[in-house]
């Protein structure tokens, strides 16, 4: 029953991110792409964050490496597409290379880690300045076509990277990997007793949490037509995603889309209205999800129909 509701849940996102243009408004296709890209974030975030319960905070690394690398071909003339895919091969490589090192990490360890990745490629991109532009920036070369047609070719593409990814994670969730990530979060010691390899798992899902937000950040890199590290390497982007995971449930399959769409929409209607308190919102969110919402309103769904 509850897989059948969310087929249903999963569905009627897609159908309702896609159906965004037959509203003819800009703006709403603008806050569509939005939930497509963070939705694509989430699922990645979701393969080391939700089932493997590695608290990453490695987003903003894997996304600033990707939008760099895919505007980089771009600048150098591979097609667009091209070089969305290039990009999410780099930091595919990237990931599993640093994924042996700070995969050793455990807990509060692995969390700053983490983050000192996104920090260190933030340095490199403000340093090297003959290739990323350094400080002021990188240019990326605009689609042709119109507003119209713009707007609706990333939306599509954000929401392929999307399509992409959700089936990575059924995939992962019904076979072996997925197994074996569950009993890692559960207890990495006794999984790897009983022949669970969890370094080779560990590192497949951190490649997973990497490739698809590389994807993602090299096709916003286009979106945008403009790159640079404070934006790309952003640490505010970086706590956003797991809180849209722990919103809508962790290690599920809906749960990242659920939590990165209603996110959204609390920025756009709540957040806006209220700038300067908007690290303290996201704050109180944080804690509400730890103290009240532990599995996300998938969990209180969940318990809601069990009661009924």
């Amino acid at each position: 029953m509850a897989s059948h509701w969310r087929r249903i849940g999963i569905g009627l996102w897609l159908l309702g991110v896609a159906a965004a243009p037959l509203s003819g408004d800009n703006y709403v296709i603008k806050i569509a792409t939005f939930v497509a890209f963070y939705g694509a974030l989430a699922l990645s975030w979701n393969f080391i964050g939700g089932y493997a319960g590695y608290p990453s905070f490695a987003t903003a690394a894997f996304v600033g490496l990707g939008s760099y690398a895919g505007a980089l071909c771009q600048n150098a003339g591979v097609p667009m597409v091209l070089s969305w895919g290039l990009a999410a091969g780099v930091t595919a490589i990237a990931a599993a290379a640093l994924g042996f090192v700070v995969l050793r990490l455990r807990g509060h360890y692995f969390a700053i880690g983490s983050i000192a990745l996104v920090e260190i490629l933030s340095l490199i991109a403000s340093w090297w300045s003959g290739l990323t532009g350094g400080g002021e920036g990188l240019n990326v070369t605009i689609l042709p076509g119109g507003p119209v047609f713009i707007a609706r070719f990333f939306l599509y593409a954000m929401l392929a990277i999307v399509v992409l990814a959700l089936v990575a994670t059924v995939l992962v969730e019904r076979g072996r990997l997925g197994f074996g990530l569950r009993c890692i979060a559960q207890n990495e010691d006794a999984a790897e007793m009983v022949g669970v390899p969890t370094t080779l798992y560990k590192v497949l899902a951190f490649v997973l949490s990497g490739v698809f937000c590389g994807a993602a950040g090299a096709a916003y890199a286009s979106w945008v037509a403009y790159i640079a590290p404070t934006d790309a390497f952003s640490i505010l982007l970086t706590v956003k995603v797991p809180v849209m995971v722990l919103l809508g449930g962790p290690g599920t399959v809906f749960g990242p889309l659920l939590g990165s769409s209603a996110l959204v929409l609390l920025e756009e209607t709540v957040w806006a209205r209220f700038l300067e308190f908007h690290q303290a919102i996201l704050g109180a969110v944080i804690v509400a999800l730890i103290f009240f919402l532990p599995g996300g309103l998938l969990g209180l769904a969940g318990r809601v129909r069990k009661s009924a």
